[in-house]
């Protein structure tokens, strides 16, 4: 049982169906990876472009940035040394929420002496994007002065570092269906005041990318699984990291890799949404008030960045590369705080490293380009779940 949205909200909905149902009046169904996009990203209706808070504890979900420092401290350990290399390193944070990421991890840089030049933010969302700029505002001037934002990732080339939090999963993913006749594609047509989904072939690129999923794949989908792809994840990776020339691309999100992701037991793929901190499995309940989410197939990303010109360096569950980068260390100090802040900080290494809340189930992977791997803390680049891709 959902929370009812408040008739403001219903209201904006309405708009937001009305929006999608015209598309599919003038164009007939139209793929669900279409669909997604729309209800996340249509100027001023959809999830992400209007003004519903989406972040934290008063909103859908909490990210690992939300819950406090630590994480913050953890991302700028690995990232210090690489930074510091570079005459004038550039951080570039892709779709930076709340802003919490970058409000933490430039005062832990500053800390390291190994602040960027330059912040730079790459926000579709001018919603989001004001937030952001309002929260940074009140970093102390000198780090607020570093921050900028960008509208698209071209531009001048630097070196550093990327990151990308939470991001992969809210790319609009293609799904699909496997009959007796081969793979079919999702579709979203209207009935009446509902959108009801259908099949369709598939579209070029979206064939291309099953028949590469099904020839790679140890074991053969069953007839009946629906699922999820994202093909172009290639050329997405590739865009957002065409600026760097050197340096290291971090990114965090849930998923698997590809044995896991599409393994018979999970016939139904991973789509959730969230509403109000309620996960539930109705993409078109209330269509823009909604997160719509998909895992991450964390083997084609690693496909993905080798083809556009990065090594693979370290892939592991979110305990394991926090660890890897020295988190334990706060542990030690929890020791020497008050109760309360010995209290907060304790569960936020919790919340961020046990096995029932984030720690398994977000993954890291760190790409690299033209970069040494002794400028990484040494157990990062270990076996770690390589393994598992």
């Amino acid at each position: 049982m959902l929370p009812e949205p408040d008739e403001i909200a219903r209201a904006h909905s309405e708009r937001m169906r009305a929006h999608i149902a015209a598309e599919i009046a003038a164009q007939g169904p139209i793929p669900f990876q279409r669909y997604m996009e729309l209800a996340l990203y249509a100027p001023g209706l959809g999830y992400y472009a209007a003004g519903t808070r989406k972040f934290g504890v008063g909103g859908d979900f909490v990210t690992a940035p939300e819950l406090g420092e630590v994480y913050a401290g953890a991302l700028a350990a690995t990232l210090a040394d690489t930074l510091r290399h570079f005459e004038t390193p550039v951080l570039m944070e892709i779709g930076a929420g709340s802003g919490a990421l970058a409000a933490g991890l430039l005062p832990a840089l500053q800390k390291l002496d190994a602040l960027p030049t330059r912040y730079r933010i790459l926000e579709r969302s001018a919603d989001l994007r004001e937030r952001q700029q309002t929260r940074l505002a009140m970093l102390e001037p000198g780090l607020a002065a570093r921050v900028d934002w960008l509208d698209t990732p071209a531009g001048e080339s630097f070196d550093g570092a990327i990151l990308a939090n939470e991001v992969l999963d809210a790319l609009a993913c293609a799904r699909f269906e496997l009959a007796d006749e081969g793979f079919f594609e999702i579709r979203v047509d209207v009935a009446g005041t509902r959108f009801v989904e259908c099949l369709a072939p598939p579209r070029p690129q979206l064939s291309r990318a099953l028949a590469h999923l099904q020839a790679e794949l140890p074991v053969a989908l069953p007839v009946g699984t629906r699922s999820e792809i994202l093909p172009e994840l290639g050329a997405w990776l590739a865009a957002v990291t065409a600026p760097l020339r050197r340096g290291l691309v971090l990114l965090s999100d849930y998923g698997y890799g590809r044995s896991e992701y599409y393994r018979p037991e999970r016939h139904d793929g991973t789509l959730i949404c969230h509403y109000r901190q309620y996960a539930h499995a109705d993409p078109y309940w209330y269509p823009g008030l909604n997160d719509l989410s998909a895992s991450v197939d964390f083997t084609a990303l690693a496909e993905a960045g080798i083809d556009a010109g990065f090594e693979l360096l370290a892939y592991d569950h979110q305990a394991g590369f926090l660890l890897a980068s020295g988190i334990e260390a706060l542990q030690e100090q929890l020791q020497e705080l008050g109760d309360r802040a010995r209290l907060r900080l304790s569960g936020e290494l919790k919340r961020l490293l046990l096995p029932g809340e984030m720690g398994e189930r977000f993954k890291w992977m760190l790409l690299g380009r033209g970069v040494d791997s002794h400028l990484l803390p040494p157990r990062l680049c270990a076996a770690g779940q390589r393994h598992l891709l």
